[in-house]
């Protein structure tokens, strides 16, 4: 374990962006409804870079299956289920959308591919 501090600061920075897209941005659809959901991912994966030094396409892959899981989880409606409010009902969601998987898919080749192409690593 080792911290980068890079990584770090794009994962706080990008909380920030997901909080404000969350709380603040409700009549901008296309944000709302994609561009937070290809964010999430890249934040995802920032956090984990900084504190592990995961390789580049193992951690997009393990990002990619983590929000599947999310994903499937809203399609299962885990949150009414569990009778989540607040917070815990917004970072699991409540409604399940193939556009979302997209996004996901999106948002981890993105963050992979400016990852190696930063770090010189391809693989």
């Amino acid at each position: 374990m080792r911290l980068n501090l890079p990584m770090l600061f794009a994962a706080i920075a990008l909380f920030v962006i997901e909080v404000i897209i969350a709380t603040k941005l409700n009549d901008y659809t296309f944000i709302r409804a994609y561009f937070g959901d290809f964010l999430v991912v890249i934040l995802v994966y920032c956090a984990v870079k900084a504190f592990w030094d995961v390789e580049p396409k193992r951690l997009a892959i393990g990002v990619f299956a983590f929000s599947l899981t999310v994903e499937l989880a809203q399609l299962f409606r885990v949150a009414d289920v569990l009778q989540l409010t607040g917070w815990a009902r917004v970072v699991v969601g409540t409604s399940f959308s193939f556009h979302d998987v997209w996004m996901y898919a999106a948002g981890c080749f993105v963050v992979w591919w400016v990852d190696i192409r930063l770090s010189g690593k391809i693989c």
